[in-house]
């Protein structure tokens, strides 16, 4: 079978066309989640446990229309074998953002790697990792993205 290069042109163009929605589509989310959290942060400040932040953030983001999923337990195939309680997702945005929250003084490099195995695991292309134990919460948010454009 022979691909024309015209449709081979058209086949890429529609690819690089979804990547971009898809792009788009999980910038929003991000933004909107950052938002959310920003929102908790005024009203609560730094120095609460970490299931406060958790359900007030779960709150916020259903006020604004996102379908939000707390303490998924996620499966891991290990050796062939499906370990149902492989880890758990702290928030799962829409299925398609992966949020690990901390109340730490500082957040350090396992926090990062904890963030990237979740995105890894889960096939999640983006994950926010938000520590709340800051002043200013700006600086306590990390984007991290697996195997995707920034």
């Amino acid at each position: 079978m022979t691909v024309l290069p015209q449709r081979t042109a058209e086949i890429a163009e529609n690819a690089e066309e979804d990547l971009e929605s898809e792009k788009e589509e999980l910038n929003e989310i991000t933004e909107a989640i950052i938002g959310a959290a920003i929102e908790v942060h005024r009203e609560l400040g730094p120095g609460l446990l970490e299931s406060t932040y958790e359900a007030c953030l779960r709150f916020e983001l259903i006020e604004r229309g996102f379908e939000v999923e707390c303490q998924k337990v996620m499966p891991i195939v290990y050796k062939r074998v499906t370990i149902d309680k492989g880890y758990k997702l702290d928030l799962l945005v829409n299925g398609k953002v992966v949020v690990e929250l901390k109340v730490v003084d500082q957040v350090v490099s396992v926090h990062e790697a904890q963030l990237m195995s979740y995105l890894k695991l889960s096939g999640c292309k983006v994950g926010l990792l938000i520590n709340f134990n800051v002043t200013v919460l700006k600086q306590g948010i990390r984007r991290k993205v697996n195997n995707f454009p920034e």
